[in-house]
C-alpha cells in the first residue's frame, strides 16, 4: 500500500501564464485537479477586434496541428474574431544563389500552411476562457522568489512572502525559466551569436498570404503576413532578422527611413519596398535544452524546457505539443488520487517530447551553419540541394506535412 499523500494547496501550480501556460491550464480543466496559475503580469482583457496597423511585435506561426489544439480548448474563434493571418504559400531562397523552394497548401489538399497569430491574440482569448474555469485559481500578477522540492510536495515562495504548495509544479515560465534555475535543472546552451531585429512594417506589395524566408551568410530573414483591414489589408508583415551583433547595432540606431531602406535592400526587393516600420525590438539568440525535463516534482514545458532558433517558427508549435503531451499524461489520473509527480507519469511525458524536440533543435543548428558563410562549394552544394527538392514533389510534400504537424 502506497503512503498516504501530503495535503497541499493545489494538485498542481503552473508558473508561466504565457501562450504554453495558458493553454496548459485550459487542458487540465476536465481532470478534476486543484490548480494554480501564476505569472508576473496580470490576466489580460480580452480585446475587441483589432484594426489599424498596431501589430504586436511578438508572433507565432501556429501550425494546423497546434490550431487543432486551440479548437479543442476553445480559443480558436475568438482569436479569429480578433486578428489571424492565415498563409497558404511559403517561398524559400538563398541571397547568395539562384535556387529557392516554393511550398503550397493546395498541393497537400490543405486550406493553408498555417496562420501568423500575434502573442497578445493567443493569450487574450486564453485568459478570457480562464476566468470561467472552475478549480482554478489565477494569482497575477505574482512572482516565485524561492522553491523546495523535496520529495513529499514542492513549496513555492512567492515576492509577497505567500508561500503555495502543490504535488507537481509546471514551469511554463520561459527561456529563463526562474522555476527551472530554482529547482536545479542543468542544460546544455550555446550562444547563435546573432541578433533577431523583430517589428513589424508595411510594404509596396501586396504579401499574397505567402510566408517568406530568405537564407544568407549572416543569418536570416523572414517576412510573416499580417492581417489589416482596408486599405491596409495584405501589406503589413512581421519581420524576423536574425544578424550578427556587429550588424545589429547600426540597424537599432538607425531612423525608420534608413531602416526601411536597409530592409528593402536585404530582401532584394521582393515585396517592394519597405515604407513604414513600428517600433523595433532586439534579442540575442540562444539555443537551450534541459538535460532532463523532471526534478522531483517539477517537470519543464515550452522554452524553460526548450528554446531554438526563430528560423523555422516552430518554437511556440513545440511547446503547444509539450502541452497536449503532458495533459494527456495527467487527463489519465482522473479523480484516482494518483500523484501528478507519479515518476512512471513524468518519464514518460519525458519520452514522448525529448526525442522529437532535441531532432528538431539540431535541424535548426545544421541549417544555421549551412548557412554561416561558407565556401563556394558548399554554397553550391546548397544550391543544388535546394532546386533538388524544389523538382521533387514526394520530398516537398513530406517538408509540408513536417512543418505544418500534421500528416494530412
Amino acid at each position: 500500500m502506497s503512503a498516504p499523500a501530503t495535503k497541499t494547496d493545489h494538485d498542481v501550480v503552473i508558473v508561466g501564464a504565457g501562450p504554453i501556460g495558458a493553454a496548459m491550464a485550459l487542458a487540465l480543466r476536465d481532470t478534476g485537479l486543484r490548480i494554480a496559475l501564476l505569472d508576473s503580469q496580470p490576466l489580460l482583457e480580452n480585446p475587441q477586434p483589432l484594426a489599424g496597423a498596431d501589430f504586436d511585435p511578438r508572433v507565432s506561426a501556429i501550425t494546423p496541428g497546434s490550431q487543432a489544439l486551440f479548437e479543442a480548448l476553445g480559443v480558436w474563434s475568438a482569436m479569429q474574431q480578433s486578428r489571424v493571418s492565415p498563409y497558404t504559400h511559403m517561398h524559400v531562397r538563398e541571397a547568395d544563389g539562384t535556387a529557392n523552394i516554393n511550398f503550397c497548401a493546395a498541393d497537400i489538399h490543405a486550406t493553408a500552411l498555417g496562420h501568423i497569430v500575434e502573442n497578445r491574440v493567443i493569450v487574450a482569448a486564453m485568459h478570457e476562457q480562464l476566468r470561467q474555469q472552475p478549480r482554478l485559481d489565477c494569482l497575477m500578477p505574482a512572482s516565485v522568489v524561492a522553491l523546495d522540492n523535496s520529495p513529499d510536495a514542492a513549496v513555492l515562495t512567492l515576492q509577497s512572502g505567500r508561500q503555495l504548495s502543490a504535488r507537481l509544479v509546471i514551469a511554463a515560465d520561459g527561456a529563463q525559466s526562474p522555476v527551472r534555475h530554482l529547482a536545479g535543472f542543468n542544460t546544455r546552451e550555446w550562444d547563435y551569436e546573432h541578433e533577431a531585429i523583430v517589428c513589424s512594417v508595411r510594404t509596396e506589395k501586396h504579401h499574397q498570404q505567402c510566408a517568406r524566408q530568405i537564407f544568407m551568410d549572416q543569418g536570416v530573414l523572414a517576412f510573416l503576413p499580417l492581417a489589416a483591414q482596408g486599405d491596409e489589408a495584405g501589406h503589413w508583415c512581421s519581420i524576423v532578422w536574425s544578424v550578427m551583433p556587429t550588424t545589429a547595432q547600426p540597424l537599432m540606431t538607425m531612423d525608420d527611413k534608413d531602416f526601411c531602406k536597409a530592409l528593402s535592400l536585404a530582401s532584394e526587393h521582393w515585396l517592394g519596398e519597405v515604407t513604414q516600420s513600428s517600433k523595433r525590438f532586439s534579442f540575442s539568440l540562444r539555443q537551450r535544452h534541459a538535460l532532463e525535463y523532471v526534478n522531483n516534482r517539477v517537470v519543464l514545458i515550452g522554452d524553460a524546457a526548450h528554446s531554438i532558433h526563430p528560423l523555422a517558427g516552430q518554437g511556440a508549435n513545440l511547446g503547444l505539443a509539450d502541452v497536449q503531451a503532458l495533459s494527456g499524461e495527467l487527463a489519465l489520473i482522473g479523480s484516482t488520487g494518483r500523484d501528478p509527480a507519479d515518476p512512471i507519469l513524468l518519464a514518460r511525458y519525458q519520452r514522448r517530447r525529448k526525442p522529437h524536440n532535441m531532432s528538431m533543435m539540431l535541424l535548426m543548428e545544421g541549417f544555421k551553419r549551412l548557412y554561416a558563410g561558407q565556401p563556394l562549394p558548399i554554397r553550391w552544394f546548397r544550391n543544388t540541394g535546394m532546386r533538388a527538392v524544389e523538382h521533387s514533389p514526394l520530398i516537398k510534400n513530406q517538408l509540408i506535412r513536417a512543418a505544418m504537424g500534421t500528416h494530412v
